[in-house]
């Protein structure tokens, strides 16, 4: 299915920007050019400039657009194959005198010839009818126009899906790192409350240790989270022609984001209207039957309106030859049949109707995807906004649970351990709540992308 095929494309670019979340905040701003000490440049970025930067520095949105280009030269091409043909010579010859003999190569006689030769020739040709042939040309060169300007908006759609993976992605790894930087103060909150207590005797020094390798585990997750965010910084930047020490900083404001004001209906009929998938099977069944009418035309006749004139000299067939100019020319019609084509073009025409029926059965296959595609892209979408509720509600209780183990720990009521696990309870809801709110934006651009609107 389409979706999957997607999923499974992202999912290796997300596993990629998850793992690299971090090189694309710490590079980039023109405001905030890279100083003299080498610190990197800051470039705040909202979702239109980043689609902005797509469309401006996709290398492979500008390969797209050049075969877009050379298609139209395509169809230039094809159309001209209307127009009459013309054809302009001129010939300079040096001619050599004329031997003459008897059929049995005896009584050789040799007759001055002028040495000067030379030929003018003009030619045109029209052609009026050729089964059928150059209409389907035609019509073959515009359809892979199309087909080549589709392409350009399914690239520029990926390439825009793929930006937007890894702009959340850096967005996500942001709230990761504040959530383990809220942690660690609060760790540090903690240790010295603990290294009070223990000055005092009410605490013992395997508490201390205890926590302060909850804080280090805090750091490392902290580290992990700054370096994936190097990673997908750096290949953010690759994708949007920005310089490598450019630390984008996406803007978190999705407003409206986390609402379908849509059915899933609704989805699916902008799906079969927009979706570049769907447009380019259909394309290639346009294909397939030009290609059919192009093979037919081979069993029909060629009809064409000529014209010559051509002025030469000397006369060779005289005896001397005579040294003058001669004027010829003609007008006339031609009709050439290709007799051959009785016993070929068979084979051709059976080819092109299996590719027709194979393009038509690939298109209704592609539009029964594009439906499950829709419907699974339609599903993940809201069950990220009810993932994000379940979150919510799990951290608010989480946060409820720290503050009252908190409050017992204070007041000698609760042991170290159960300051540890209120706390990685707590650090574990905020990372999942924070992932979750940036995962019901990217199902949503998710959905627009299957369905052609991203």
């Amino acid at each position: 299915m389409i979706v999957k095929k997607i999923l499974t494309v992202l999912g290796a670019v997300l596993c990629l920007a998850a793992t690299a979340v971090s090189a694309r905040e710490q590079m980039q701003t023109p405001a905030v050019a890279a100083g003299k000490d080498g610190q990197a440049s800051t470039r705040p970025m909202t979702v239109e400039d980043l689609f902005n930067l797509v469309e401006s520095e996709s290398v492979s949105l500008d390969e797209a657009r050049s075969g877009a280009e050379a298609a139209a030269h395509g169809v230039e091409d094809a159309k001209a194959q209307r127009l009459p043909d013309l054809t302009a010579g001129v010939t300079l010859t040096y001619n050599g005198n004329v031997l003459m003999t008897d059929r049995d190569f005896t009584n050789a006689q040799t007759f001055k010839s002028p040495h000067f030769g030379n030929s003018f020739a003009l030619e045109a040709s029209q052609l009026i009818y050729s089964g059928g042939a150059v209409s389907a040309g035609i019509r073959l060169a515009e359809i892979q126009n199309d087909l080549a300007e589709n392409n350009v908006e399914l690239t520029r759609d990926a390439q825009r899906l793929v930006a937007i993976a890894g702009y959340l992605e850096l967005l996500k790894t942001d709230n990761s790192i504040k959530v383990y930087e809220r942690n660690i103060e609060l760790a540090h909150d903690l240790i010295d409350e603990i290294n009070a207590k223990h000055e005092e005797g009410m605490a013992l020094a395997n508490d201390v240790t205890r926590y302060e390798l909850q804080l280090e585990e805090l750091q490392s997750g902290l580290r992990r989270a700054a370096d994936r965010r190097d990673v997908v910084n750096h290949q953010l930047c690759n994708l949007l022609g920005l310089d490598s020490g450019t630390r984008i900083i996406p803007d978190g404001n999705f407003a409206g984001a986390q609402a379908s004001v849509h059915p899933e209906s609704a989805w699916q009929e902008t799906a079969r209207q927009s979706s570049p998938v769907l447009k380019a099977a259909g394309f290639s069944e346009d294909m397939a039957e030009a290609s059919l009418k192009v093979a037919k035309s081979a069993k029909k006749p060629t009809v064409a309106l000529f014209a010559s004139d051509t002025f030469s000299g000397p006369y060779h067939y005289d005896i001397p030859p005579i040294d003058n100019n001669f004027n010829i020319w003609n007008v006339g019609v031609s009709i050439t049949y290709p007799i051959s084509s009785l016993y070929k073009s068979g084979r051709k025409v059976r080819q092109a109707q299996a590719s027709l029926r194979e393009s038509s059965a690939a298109k209704v296959r592609t539009e029964e995807e594009l439906d499950n595609s829709v419907n699974e892209a339609y599903t993940l979408y809201n069950q990220a906004i009810k993932d994000l509720s379940t979150y919510r509600k799990s951290t608010a209780l989480a946060r409820e649970n720290y503050e009252v183990v908190s409050q017992r720990y204070s007041e000698d009521l609760a042991l170290i351990t159960d300051m540890t696990d209120a706390s990685n309870v707590l650090l574990s809801a905020e990372l999942s709540e924070s992932n979750a709110e940036i995962d019901v934006v990217f199902a949503m651009y998710q959905l627009k992308y299957v369905a052609g609107e991203i």
